[in-house]
């Protein structure tokens, strides 16, 4: 007679290992704004349209100052001291100079990873070059990474030559118009000069153009006239910024 397994009601057979229960999941963080905004396509080209506006007004304040030049060593000394004492007493000594250089180095870094994490986009999206190169593409638009980086590496080269005076040879601290036609005096400094400042102005030529696209202002029918306006700022500004140098050249500054 086989013998009845008798099971206690009490404690159930347990089936396999003892699962802790899981600890209760926390809500996903819904992304930022800011973030949101960042990650996107539409996102980054605003990001580059506005800090390229930024860029864009502090170039024509920099040009209207570099013109000063022509006034003599006393205008234009003066003006660079002034420069360093904007917003006294409520401000310190270059306290405004400095401001204005953290706002400029926020605005190259945003425009330039912005640049490129598009351009990486764009590569990615089209792995396959184009058969034949769109015919609208100017000149500017194949050429606006390498004009990038050009200025990319002129900003570093204009502050060792005129801020820090590392490249200077014959600068003398406290002496901006000696120290600028110093630099203008030889053959390297105004060729890396007015090669930047023709890169500046193609860069700004549809630069500017893009911008006002990206931000909603262009139409249809101001396309024409929105790069007429784009040549004209391109021009004024990097004509104004080679007259230094020329000056220089032909001994109207001296």
């Amino acid at each position: 007679m086989a013998l009845a397994t008798r099971t206690d009601p009490e404690r159930p057979a347990q089936k396999g290992p003892r699962q802790r229960p899981e600890p209760p999941r926390r809500p996903a963080r819904s992304p930022s704004l800011i973030g949101s905004v960042w990650r996107s396509t539409v996102g980054k080209k605003a990001v580059m349209a506005v800090t390229g506006l930024i860029m864009l007004a502090y170039l024509a304040a920099h040009m209207f100052g570099n013109l000063k030049i022509f006034f003599g060593p006393g205008e234009f000394n003066h003006y660079a001291h002034w420069l360093r004492t904007i917003g006294e007493p409520a401000l310190h000594y270059e306290w405004f100079l400095w401001v204005v250089r953290v706002a400029l180095v926020a605005s190259v870094v945003l425009h330039g990873v912005a640049a490129y994490q598009l351009s990486r986009r764009d590569l990615a999206a089209r792995p396959q070059k184009y058969a034949r190169r769109r015919q609208k593409a100017s000149y500017a638009t194949r050429t606006m990474r390498w004009g990038g980086v050009i200025l990319g590496l002129f900003i570093v080269w204009h502050i060792l030559d005129l801020t820090t005076l590392t490249v200077n040879e014959r600068a003398e601290p406290g002496h901006p118009y000696q120290n600028v036609v110093a630099t203008f005096s030889t053959w390297y400094g105004n060729t890396i000069y007015i090669v930047a400042m023709l890169a500046l102005g193609a860069h700004i030529r549809h630069g500017l153009w893009s911008a006002v696209q990206t931000l909603g202002a262009g139409r249809p029918g101001r396309d024409r006239a929105l790069k007429i306006a784009s040549t004209a700022v391109a021009v004024v500004l990097a004509g104004g910024f080679v007259a230094a140098p020329i000056g220089v050249m032909t001994g109207v500054v001296s």
